[in-house]
């Protein structure tokens, strides 16, 4: 038995022997590494190799470290071994040339090259060219500093470039002297060929960014996905408003009885609506807050931000208690909701008519990267110009948190004081007080980490279109609102065990969103601070790092998963009896995922070999132990 088992345990060594992969390079070795996405090699280190992925971990000389397979380095010797490999001309030919004058423009007798060294001057030449692309298209050292952190948006830092161009034009003056009366040496004719040739690079490398700025990937189902939610988004929202408003809101009960149509519109509510659009452009002028830079455009320009969210905020719960102290009656927004809800639909429509009008005339730079297809209707949808803005009055940016967000704070409280008087009670509900309660929470935290948001998907990536124009005026404030506006006609009686319960639910949730967003804001804008000093990353080409630990590490997107938790807490007050207040949790559900799935997409192609390490390492994208 026991020369059996020893028998065994050696075939085991064996085995593991042969299977066990030969590794190449060995840890300090000099090679030369490919670049990823192109056919040019660099030297490198080797710093590191992992036996799971079979990738070798390389040091270029600017300190960028990247994952490079086997067969994307090779050894020095093989390199010189190619340049030494040049035919050279006879002996004979070469000391029989003559030049032909002795001006200073040529050399003197003696002194012209061989074929062979004109044939290494034109490889050396080349060569030079081709490192001096390499260059432009690799991250600088400062960019790799600067921000790091989840890959969330598309940044380009086109300073270098703009440098080394600067550097290759030649004094106007002196060339013309030089041309007129040929005084240039044959050196220098043949630095001029040089620089041209690399003006020629800079002028190829323009041509193709601005050939392949155009959207190519589009999303929605492209031009008739985008096409039908023009129309299917309005329809929905509509829809939900008129089945709250049912004595049974069932799904079996559909369609709904529709109002007339001459009772959707009223000119006063429509002139409430502008009172409060404008009242919140007046509150964003003014100049209280700090000013902030937003993260780096295209062209490296940064735009300024003033970050006065919250003190708006402050100054709007002010007016909305002076209306009350003076017994303004609230929840006129509850027995007008669908006047509102079509008065603000309205505006959307006609503010993406101007903004897509407008983006006609935006520079090429100034565009949107998701929302550049050349099609009028996928455009329109997602958004053609980036960051319109009218003097320093950035529009993308005020519709983000101000007008739909605040709006969702005033509905909810429209709906509580409608409770009260429909339902002939004193004190709102429990129900109603955990809905308003979480969602104030949410409200106040998007607007305490205002600065945050300048980070997010909708402000460097979106345009700013019918998507983002109707989602921030129309699908925010009257879809988020669904819960308070089902419970003022459908009251649902708790327990205070149960409405504990929920609210342990809604902080859990909170937590994860609001320190997995803390993580990944603080180590993007300052990943050398020494409090995030725990954090660890994979280091990528473009110079940023993706997390691998902290809640980074436990799942892709935790705030995702934040999100979805307190998603959940808001509809568990409104009862099981209707599947209609759990529209906002599948609907988030859906949306989550499908942004997920683009951030996959965009990550993969962006960080290459660098994603996927990232995905070895975490495996779980947004719930744990469910790939």
């Amino acid at each position: 038995m026991a020369f059996f088992l020893i028998r065994q345990y050696f075939a085991y060594l064996r085995d593991s022997f042969w299977k066990m992969p030969s590794r190449r390079f060995a840890d300090g070795e000099v090679v030369m590494g490919r670049w990823p996405g192109s056919v040019l090699y660099y030297e490198v280190q080797v710093t590191n190799y992992d036996d799971v992925s079979h990738l070798y971990t390389v040091k270029y000389k600017d300190g960028t470290e990247l994952a490079l397979k086997e067969s994307d380095i090779r050894s020095q010797s093989s390199f010189k071994h190619r340049k030494s490999q040049s035919s050279s001309s006879s002996p004979s030919r070469r000391s029989t040339s003559r030049s032909r004058s002795r001006s200073p423009g040529r050399p003197g007798k003696g002194r012209r090259r061989s074929s062979s060294q004109s044939r290494e001057h034109r490889d050396d030449k080349k060569k030079v060219i081709q490192e001096t692309n390499l260059d432009l298209l690799k991250p600088s050292e400062n960019n790799t500093r600067r921000y790091n952190g989840e890959p969330d948006s598309t940044e380009r830092n086109d300073t270098s470039r703009v440098i080394s161009e600067q550097k290759l034009k030649p004094d106007l003056q002196i060339e013309r002297v030089i041309e007129q009366y040929s005084l240039r040496p044959r050196k220098e004719e043949k630095k001029k060929e040089e620089v041209y040739s690399e003006k020629k690079v800079f002028e190829t490398i323009k041509t193709i960014e601005k050939a392949s700025s155009k959207t190519k990937d589009l999303e929605f189902g492209g031009r008739i996905g985008t096409f039908t939610l023009i129309f299917f988004l309005p329809a929905a929202v509509f829809y939900l408003l008129l089945m709250c408003k049912q004595d049974d809101p069932s799904l079996m009960n559909f369609p709904p009885p529709l109002p007339p149509l001459e009772s959707l519109w009223e000119t006063r509510v429509f002139g409430v609506f502008l009172l409060w659009f404008f009242l919140q452009a007046l509150f964003y002028l003014l100049p209280v807050g700090k000013v902030v830079e937003g993260l780096p455009l295209s062209n490296g320009r940064k735009l300024h931000y003033r970050i006065n969210g919250f003190y708006a905020f402050v100054l709007t719960a002010a007016v909305i208690g002076t209306l009350l102290y003076f017994q303004f009656e609230l929840h006129y927004l509850y027995d007008h909701f669908m006047q509102f809800a079509v008065s603000a639909a309205a505006f959307s429509v006609v503010l993406s008519i101007y903004l897509y009008i407008r983006s006609l005339k935006a520079p090429q730079e100034e565009l949107a990267p998701g929302g550049n297809s050349g099609y009028f209707i996928y455009d329109f949808f997602t958004g053609h110009e980036l960051n319109p803005r009218i003097g320093s009055f950035d529009l993308k940016y005020f519709c983000e948190l101000r007008p739909g967000l605040m709006g969702w704070v005033v509905i909810n409280l429209a709906m509580l004081l409608a409770e009260m008087k429909i339902q002939n009670q004193s004190t709102p509900s429990l129900s109603m007080i955990l809905v308003n309660s979480f969602q104030l929470l949410y409200v106040v935290d998007a607007l305490w980490n205002e600065e945050a948001v300048l980070t997010t998907m909708d402000i460097t990536h979106d345009g700013f279109g019918f998507m983002l124009a109707f989602g921030d005026l129309v699908w925010v404030p009257f879809v988020y609102s669904l819960q308070a506006f089902y419970l003022v006609g459908h009251p649902t009686a708790i327990s205070w065990p149960v409405a504990a319960a929920i609210t342990i639910l809604n902080c859990i949730g909170y937590y994860i969103f609001r320190s997995a967003n803390c993580q990944k804001n603080n180590f993007r804008r300052n990943p050398g601070d020494p409090k995030l000093a725990y954090l660890k990353f994979i280091p990528t080409a473009t110079g940023k790092g993706l997390l691998v630990t902290g809640w980074w590490g436990f799942v892709r997107h935790p705030n995702y998963l934040g999100d979805i938790i307190m998603a959940l807490a808001w509809s568990l007050p409104c009862g099981f009896n209707h599947i209609l207040p759990y529209f906002y949790v599948i609907y988030f559900i859906c949306l989550l995922v499908h942004r997920e799935a683009r951030d996959e997409h965009h990550c993969k192609q962006k960080y290459g070999l660098a994603w996927e390490r990232y995905c070895q390492r975490v495996p779980y994208r947004i719930f744990p132990y469910i790939y």
